[in-house]
């Protein structure tokens, strides 16, 4: 664990205060042992489901805080904050519960679930910019331009010291850990959530979890003063941030012991972890925790270790795309491209030996033009479904022993 000898700008106290103010209108939710993951992994897990929450992310907890602590004149001349989602759900839900006017400028690229269901809460939405630093750039200008009162999504004590009223509940709900895993963007829920953890249970491991396409906090930590100019697409973009907040790295420094990097593989493999096991929906953020155990499972094994599922909010296309590529990495749908003579009977020939073997077909197309095959030939691209990697093996083999040229695609190829 890395030290710092000047006093945080948090404390326990603080943490407990917050508690005490939100108290009633935000969801204590459950933290629960997961026995199948628990018995996959080799460790102990146990889940605290923020996702659970009204905007379905623990935003609300550091979000609410804030705002209770405003002046009159603050609340009558209302709030700006800039978010990709959860943040800003967290501000609009609570300044229209407390009467007070909210803006919410969110980057470009937001999901629409995020954008829709901010503005479903009475906030004006403001789309600008590509990244959450160009957001908080305009949110910054404009809000000075109009008097509105800015609500930072991370770097600020009362953001914080609420985020940290998660560790307080797991701490009181649960039994003893021996790790917390906690993601990381900006790093106001790690910063808060590693006081409590320092202040009640010092013994206790924290470690926090970036995307590798966004490690700017873990470089931070360890002194890299030139990280990685990485970036991109990342399916845990509640996390994607690339530069993290100074007051949050300050106390990062001094709480957390280590910042471990997940693949976006890892990310989605998790996600439908909690989705199949579980039976609840985690975005990339709220996954990033287990996927952390999967990427490394020997570090971990037969230890006892609390998880966040920080947030819930993900689109639904992007869901079912999640879904669809994990079965296919599991051998349990398959694109299979063969390579026939173009004569009557071949595609009845296929669909027997498919049919004698199990396998359920979902699509099928026939290419004659487009294809690399001879010109009295063509590939037949078939969609099936299997039971499982083994299964789909007997297939492919049972295509092949009938003299056909068959190749697999994985949903890395499509």
């Amino acid at each position: 664990m890395a030290t710092n000898e000047h006093p945080l700008p948090v404390s326990i106290d603080d943490v407990r205060a917050a508690a005490s103010a939100i108290l009633g209108a935000v969801k204590q939710t459950a933290f629960q042992k997961s026995e199948t993951l628990s018995a996959m992994l080799g460790c102990e897990i146990w889940l605290k489901f923020e996702n659970q929450q009204f905007t379905a992310s623990f935003k609300e907890r550091g979000a609410l805080n804030k705002l209770l602590q405003l002046t009159d004149a603050q609340k009558k001349q209302g709030v700006i904050a800039m978010s990709a989602g959860n943040h800003a759900q967290g501000v609009a839900y609570h300044a229209k519960r407390l009467g007070i006017p909210a803006v919410i400028v969110m980057p470009e690229g937001t999901p629409t679930v995020k954008v829709e269901g901010t503005r479903a809460h009475g906030a004006k939405i403001v789309l600008e910019g590509a990244t959450l630093e160009d957001s908080a750039n305009y949110a910054a200008q404009h809000g000075k331009a109009e008097g509105l009162t800015f609500i930072h999504p991370y770097d600020d004590p009362l953001i914080i010291a609420g985020q940290g009223t998660v560790a307080l509940e797991m701490l009181e709900q649960g039994p003893e850990l021996d790790v917390m895993m906690v993601p990381i963007g900006g790093g106001g829920l790690m910063s808060g959530m590693g006081i409590v953890a320092r202040a009640l249970a010092p013994r206790m491991e924290v470690i926090g979890v970036q995307s590798a396409l966004y490690p700017a906090m873990k470089a931070a930590y360890y002194g890299d003063d030139a990280p990685p100019a990485l970036g991109g697409d990342s399916l845990a973009e509640g996390i994607a941030v690339k530069n993290p907040g100074v007051l949050t790295t300050l106390i990062i420094k001094s709480v957390v012991d280590d910042i471990v990097l997940v693949s976006e593989p890892q990310l989605e493999r998790a996600v439908t972890l909690l989705l199949d096991i579980e039976k609840t929906v985690a975005e990339g953020a709220g996954a990033a925790g287990l996927a952390a155990i999967l990427a490394d499972r020997e570090r971990f094994a037969g230890r006892r270790i609390g998880l966040v599922v920080c947030g819930g909010n993900i689109d639904m296309r992007l869901l079912s795309d999640v879904l669809t590529r994990e079965l296919a990495r599991a051998g349990r749908i398959a694109r299979l491209a063969i390579d026939v003579r173009d004569r009557p009977g071949e595609l009845a020939r296929l669909t027997r030996i498919l049919a004698d073997q199990d396998a359920n077909i979902l699509d099928i197309s026939h290419h004659r033009v487009f294809t690399s095959t001879p010109a009295k030939g063509a590939r037949t691209i078939f969609e099936i479904e299997t039971r499982d990697r083994q299964h789909l093996d007997d297939v492919v083999n049972a295509i092949s022993a009938d003299g056909y040229t068959v190749s697999l695609r994985g949903p890395d190829e499509i």
